[in-house]
């Protein structure tokens, strides 16, 4: 299970200022935090003024290269930013992300290939937002396809099926189940998602969060866009791979439990 770990994003508050300020400690212990819960990629996202995202970015990334060992997962939607951070990073990065649109497919496509990077593949396309299953399935279909032009094997696309809140529009979370679901036993790909989109404009967001992921995990997802230091998150993951015998012995959760990780 790939654990992205989402907290060092510059439109958040304290993160944006800490970017500003070139407050490294600050952006080093976030990523510290986040190793130790059990991140498995470190997101990193500049997006705060896109006039500075390419010189706030390579810098982040390299706090956080500096702080702990785990890949990158560059996180933008500006071409010339990626491929800057392509450019430093020292393990093999994840980037985020690209969708069936024609432009980012002719952008984002090729710095994947060059670089080996894995790619997360938004299932969505020109008309925007995906409308169910069928819309979903469509755009994957068309990455997948693309991906295969760009010579970008499955094994390195991670399908995000685009989770809408819950509160707008219940019949989505089951769209974007079954759209896991599928990849997972059609593709030869991998999935991952932006967990807590669904619980948006909801009170109590971890509940909702947990359980959706653990729903989705049952679906076949093998990654996850998340705060691996959100309370119970990583239980949660921790006693669905159990329980969905991904955990041989259920040996990780036991390992777990003795350090005293299990909330």
């Amino acid at each position: 299970m790939q654990i992205i770990a989402e907290r060092i994003n510059a439109t958040r508050k304290r993160i944006g200022k800490a970017v500003a300020e070139r407050d490294a400690d600050f952006i080093a212990r976030e990523a510290r935090l986040q190793a130790e819960a059990g991140a498995t990629f470190i997101d990193c996202n500049a997006g705060r003024k896109p006039e500075r995202e390419v010189d706030d970015l390579t810098w982040m990334i390299e706090v956080v290269q500096g702080a702990v060992e785990l890949p990158i997962c560059i996180d933008s939607p500006n071409p010339q930013a990626i491929a800057a951070a392509l450019k430093i990073v020292s393990k093999t990065p994840m980037i985020n992300s690209v969708t069936a649109e024609k432009v980012k497919i002719d952008t984002i496509m090729p710095l994947a290939r060059d670089s080996g990077a894995l790619l997360v593949a938004l299932c969505m396309g020109d008309g925007g937002m995906p409308d169910g299953l069928d819309d979903r399935l469509k755009a994957a279909e068309a990455l997948l396809k693309a991906a295969a032009k760009h010579k970008i094997s499955p094994d390195r696309l991670y399908f995000d099926p685009v989770i809408v809140p819950v509160s707008t529009k219940a019949s989505e979370a089951r769209a974007a189940i079954e759209t896991v679901r599928h990849v997972m036993t059609k593709f030869g790909a991998h999935t991952t998602c932006g967990l807590s989109n669904i619980s948006f404009g909801l009170p109590t967001r971890n509940t909702l969060n947990r359980t959706f992921l653990a729903m989705l995990m049952e679906a076949g997802l093998d990654g996850a866009i998340i705060d691996p230091t959100e309370p119970h998150m990583m239980s949660t993951v921790l006693a669905a791979r159990a329980i969905l015998g991904r955990d041989e012995w259920c040996m990780d959760y036991i390992q777990a439990g003795r350090a005293e990780k299990l909330d």
